[in-house]
């Protein structure tokens, strides 16, 4: 049995939580009571003074803002959700969450995205692509609803 298929039959969830530094971060932490009973580990887009509770459990990754460091933070997906094997990957944005989202895919790991609380009335870049990558998309205001027709409203994190 390879290394993927008995995390696939193992019996909990490991979670892969994406997210770029700062706000998109805090709000995947907010959402820590969702994977805390459950193995995980984190992918960031900066080396940045971690909180207690990433300590030990934390991929860095290139910052890439739409450019070509986007090709690395492809190439690092691959190795990150090749030699961790998460069943999961939940992902609140921005840049990290498409490379990883698209290897998702062709993995066949569910991925869960939250939009941020800071879009409001509308969608930002990454919301709009993940849209159609997502399994699951959740937005925090009901003005997005007009945008996301099969995402759920959730409410807001913080």
């Amino acid at each position: 049995m390879s290394r993927r298929q008995h995390h696939l039959t193992a019996r909990s969830p490991k979670i892969c939580i994406v997210a770029s530094c700062g706000g998109h971060l805090t709000e995947a932490l907010a959402l820590s009571e969702t994977y805390d009973a459950f193995e995980h580990f984190f992918v960031v887009n900066d080396k940045i003074a971690l909180p207690k509770q990433m300590e030990g459990k934390t991929h860095f990754i290139a910052h890439s803002e739409r450019d070509l460091r986007l090709v690395v933070n492809l190439v690092e997906a691959v190795r990150i959700l090749r030699n961790e094997c998460p069943s999961l990957i939940l992902t609140t944005g921005a840049g990290p969450a498409v490379p990883f989202a698209l290897f998702a895919k062709l993995f066949r790991i569910p991925v869960i995205y939250v939009e941020i609380s800071a879009q409001v009335t509308s969608p930002s870049l990454t919301g709009r692509i993940m849209y159609y990558l997502a399994d699951h998309f959740f937005f925090q205001w009901k003005p997005l609803q007009r945008f996301f027709p099969r995402g759920t409203y959730g409410g807001s994190l913080l």
